[in-house]
């Protein structure tokens, strides 16, 4: 079999207008970056391809504009878009907010396992994932602006009872990237962070009679080993050459990273505090008495998750001993996971396999505890992350991660804009309190459901600076509070609904309020 090399403005050509086009990606992680440069000049020279869908399950991007798949941001090249989380695509982003393009934020759970079940030519996942959520149709149906008329979801009841059914959006070309190409097209990873989607979307492409595009950082003469195969060769159609292609938006190519060599633990607390420069998120006390606090919730061998921003945090905190697992939704189990632009990647990962499989796991109740953020919280112990104002944010993996881990911690400041905080005589002093609150009464988008955690059994906390509640059936109930916090003034008439008091309301331990670089 020949391989089938060509430049990437030959690939881009490939493409027909008003087709649906895959990208596979996480973040920096894995983006055929030179096949997105192609497309762009080519629309801006032609015009053509245009009116494209855009199906992805992660965002792809890193939270600033026309870097990776913003790059595409371009009026008339996509007319629709399915994706799994926005923000990090920030003009696309506002574009589905100024209603420029119909916009569908699917689970990326669902859009991973998605390409599978598209691969065997189901009809689509039968799921609970996203039940009582903006993703069921009695809310949202996961629909974005008011161009959006398509029904993805439909609710159905099997055996009494309820489920999503997410119909399938079959794709025409499958965009992703490998690292060698041997002389008969099979495609091998042996430098790349994560898996991802690659193999389930090629084979989904080919189910649909599509075509399969795969960027490369080489090709070589000799036959990959067999098990080392990601993509065979059989079901690509186009090979991409890039000599030049990063691992990560900081990397060109870390091994620890792959797995190919480990950091020392000697090492380890060096490599955070490299962590902790990169990208412009300023950490303070407040961030740190979150963490703190958080990672007093992860048992003896847990299997943990965490999500971005402030969960982040708490990994740095686990205790040793405790022998916990960290996992990240990219496919990564084991190791520290990285933050930042560097998410979805991990140094001294266990295992690194294919996204929808991890998914899998999470679905099935692999997980012990979570750790998240929150945008706004409300009565009924709802969260919104996937809606800020009128910026479209996504919901990522949260729906499927928060609504099947045993225990879900909501890590986050109880105020925003302005908040300062001090510890001083074994007190919290609020030196400046924020001018937003994060506790409404309403949410403006229900990304994680109280009803339903209740419904499940779930355990689920919502930790801030200054106290830590937890879901009831009555709503939130105060449980701990920060010592010199006055429980009416700073907690109480501050949120604009009832709030019950535990009668064995417990103080926080003062050793979550040490100052970052005081002796811990």
């Amino acid at each position: 079999m020949s391989l089938k090399v060509v430049t990437s403005r030959d690939a881009v050509e490939m493409i027909g207008s008003g087709k649906v086009l895959a990208i596979n990606g996480f973040g920096p992680l894995g983006q055929p970056d030179l096949f997105s440069t192609a497309l762009r000049a080519l629309y801006l020279e032609t015009g053509t391809p245009k009116g494209l869908t855009l199906v992805i399950a992660a965002g792809q991007g890193i939270y600033d504009k026309k870097s990776y798949l913003d790059k595409l941001a371009l009026d008339g090249l996509f007319t629709k878009i399915i994706a799994g989380h926005y923000r990090s695509m920030l003009t696309l982003a506002d574009m589905v907010a100024q209603e420029k393009i119909e916009a569908y934020n699917i689970p990326m759970g669902i859009i991973s396992q998605m390409f599978r079940a598209m691969a065997g030519r189901k009809p689509g996942i039968i799921s609970k994932i996203g039940l009582k959520t903006f993703c069921d149709p009695r809310l949202e149906g996961g629909k974005l602006n008011s161009l959006s008329k398509d029904n993805y979801v439909e609710l159905m009841h099997i055996d009494n009872e309820e489920y999503l059914f997410y119909k399938a959006f079959p794709i025409d070309y499958a965009v992703i990237r490998g690292t060698t190409a041997d002389p008969a097209g099979n495609i091998t990873m042996e430098k790349e962070a994560v898996i991802l989607d690659g193999l389930s979307m090629a084979q989904a492409a080919k189910a649909n009679g599509g075509k399969v595009i795969v960027q490369v950082e080489r090709l070589s003469t000799k036959y990959a080993v067999p098990k080392d195969v990601k993509i065979p060769g059989i079901i690509v159609d186009a090979i991409i050459i890039d000599p030049q292609q990063r691992q990560s938006f900081y990397e060109v190519y870390n091994p620890n990273y792959t797995g190919e060599t480990k950091v020392p633990k000697s090492e380890l607390p060096s490599v955070l505090e490299v962590m902790a420069t990169r990208g412009t998120t300023q950490r303070t006390l407040i961030h740190h008495i979150i963490a703190r606090r958080a990672v007093m919730e992860i048992a003896e061998r847990n299997v943990v998750n965490f999500g971005a921003g402030i969960p982040e945090l708490v990994g740095w905190y686990i205790k040793p001993e405790l022998e916990a697992t960290l996992t990240v939704e990219s496919g990564i189990i084991g190791g520290i996971p990285m933050n930042g632009a560097e998410f979805g990647a991990a140094i001294n990962a266990q295992v690194i396999y294919d996204q929808p499989f991890q998914f899998d796991f999470y679905d099935g109740g692999g997980l012990d505890v979570t750790f998240l953020g929150a945008l706004e919280i409300d009565s009924k112990g709802n969260i919104n992350v996937s809606k800020a104002g009128k910026s479209v944010v996504g919901i990522g993996g949260f729906i499927n991660i928060s609504q099947n881990s045993k225990k879900v911690i909501f890590c986050f400041p109880f105020s925003v804009r302005g908040l300062e905080v001090d510890f001083v005589d074994g007190k919290l002093q609020i030196v400046h309190e924020g001018e937003i609150c994060k506790f409404q009464k309403e949410v403006l988008q229900v990304s994680f459901s109280g009803e339903y955690a209740l419904d499940t059994h779930q355990t689920v906390l919502y930790v801030t600076e200054r106290c830590v509640f937890k879901l009831v059936r009555s709503g939130l109930e105060l449980v701990e509070v920060a010592p010199g916090i006055d429980v009416q003034s700073q907690i109480v008439d501050m949120v604009p609904f009832e709030i019950t008091i535990s009668p064995e309301l417990k103080v926080m331990d003062t050793s979550y309020f040490i100052k970052p670089g005081d002796c811990e």
